[in-house]
């Protein structure tokens, strides 16, 4: 009822400054030179925005679809459709090339300047995307550039816990998932729960690794043990280039899984393929996935993977086939090392976003965005560039983040994240 009441307010709104502009001589503003930034990105338009008599028009698709809204042309009528949300919820929106009545929810609406079709695009005014899809818009004439702030929405979050981690341990029930990080596979290619660092931690009186799970499951979030290794001594390769090793590996791995009734498996294996042959090591790799997969699914269990991104130096990662293995994949789009981004402020170097931004790109071409969380190390990234990076996981509809790690977050940080995702 009060979206009901709030949205004829704003209808009203519209119509009166709609109005005010109908008595204006028309006046067109150079066409080619507006950029727009999405939760503080630039984004890829189809078409050029323009300024008519001091109304910003920007390309109706790009930016609604962008913000997760699905948009249809109806030829025969000229007119463009967008609905946001499902049943009783949903706003529909229907705006007709060189009218300036649109209907929302079947209500009309009067817009100060009429949609106009440049270059194959439909542009509107941008006023219009902060008054019905909750976007909040803003204009800087200086270098004129439009700046859109997505509203903020659910968002499905997993968390890494490790063994200092327990100061924000209050943050795992407000989590969808959260990987224990207290295994690994060894320098010898065994795997450990008592080599550092990723290691079983102590009791604490009453709190022990084993309550911290049933914790987290109790609250609704499904708790992981994390499997760490890196190819330093060749470690990895080993495991899984050799049967009797992955036997071994994955019969030791489920039952510490099942014997701490953790609900999934996170491996987070890193360094295969940099020096390796490829094409081998993918295959190998593979191989060892799926064994693993079908053992922890006749268990009950999810299998997830952290994998470094596309674009990076390690190519033993075959995003296409292990994305049909796994329950999730965390995109590791992290470390590029170029100094891009560096904050004072605070100390950290955020990532370059345009590596980020490829990261995600290259993944949906191989895996179906519905599996792909964007992890964000938190050991770099700030206030500021979390919200970017959240941003870009909304803008390509992937199904969450994931947070390296808990225990190193600033309050600042978690603001920001609440301000752009709703937590479970």
């Amino acid at each position: 009822m009060k979206r009901i009441k709030l949205a004829k307010i704003i209808l009203a709104a519209s119509i009166a400054t709609g109005g005010f502009a109908l008595s204006q001589p028309v006046r067109t503003e150079a066409a080619s030179a507006v950029q727009i930034m999405l939760d503080g990105y630039p984004l890829s338009s189809t078409g050029q925005s323009t300024v008519i008599n001091g109304t910003t028009l920007v390309p109706f698709r790009s930016i609604s679809e962008a913000l997760g809204i699905p948009v249809t042309w109806d030829q025969a009528t000229k007119s463009i459709k967008a609905t946001k949300g499902e049943g009783n919820e949903a706003i529909h929106v229907q705006l007709t090339l060189n009218s300036k009545q649109a209907t929302v929810n079947g209500t009309t609406v009067s817009l100060a300047v009429a949609p106009r079709s440049v270059g194959g695009s439909t542009l509107i005014p941008l006023s219009f995307f902060s008054q019905q899809f909750g976007a909040t818009v803003g204009w800087d004439q200086t270098t004129r550039t439009v700046s859109i702030t997505s509203p903020r929405e659910r968002m499905y979050v997993l968390g890494f816990y490790a063994l200092g981690s327990y100061s924000e341990v209050s943050r795992v029930q407000n989590l969808d998932a959260v990987a224990f990080g207290w295994s690994r596979i060894d320098e010898s290619g065994v795997f450990s729960t008592t080599t550092r660092p990723f290691r079983w931690p102590e009791n604490a009186g009453e709190v022990t690794p084993e309550s911290l799970v049933a914790d987290a499951s109790t609250t609704g979030t499904t708790p992981y043990l994390m499997v760490y290794s890196s190819d330093v001594k060749g470690e990895l390769t080993k495991i899984v280039e050799n049967s009797e090793f992955r036997k071994k590996a994955i019969a030791d791995i489920l039952a510490a899984a099942t014997e701490t009734k953790f609900e999934g498996i996170m491996l987070d294996l890193e360094g295969l393929g940099l020096t390796t042959d490829k094409t081998y090591t993918r295959a190998a790799f593979n191989v060892f996935v799926k064994e693993l997969g079908s053992e922890a699914k006749a268990a009950g269990l999810k299998l997830g993977l952290a994998l470094h991104p596309l674009n990076s130096s390690y190519k033993g990662y075959d995003y296409k086939a292990l994305g049909k293995l796994a329950d999730e994949i965390v995109i590791m789009a992290y470390d590029y090392r170029t100094g891009t981004g560096y904050s004072s402020e605070s100390g950290k170097q955020p990532e370059p976003v345009s590596k980020v931004d490829e990261a995600i790109r290259l993944a949906i071409q191989e895996t179906d965005k519905d599996k792909l969380l964007l992890g964000i190390n938190m050991d770099n990234e700030n206030a500021d560039s979390v919200s970017v990076l959240t941003g870009l996981a909304k803008r390509y509809d992937l199904k969450g983040i994931a947070l390296w790690r808990l225990g190193i977050m600033q309050e600042a940080e978690w603001n920001s994240l609440e301000q752009s995702v709703e937590f479970k």
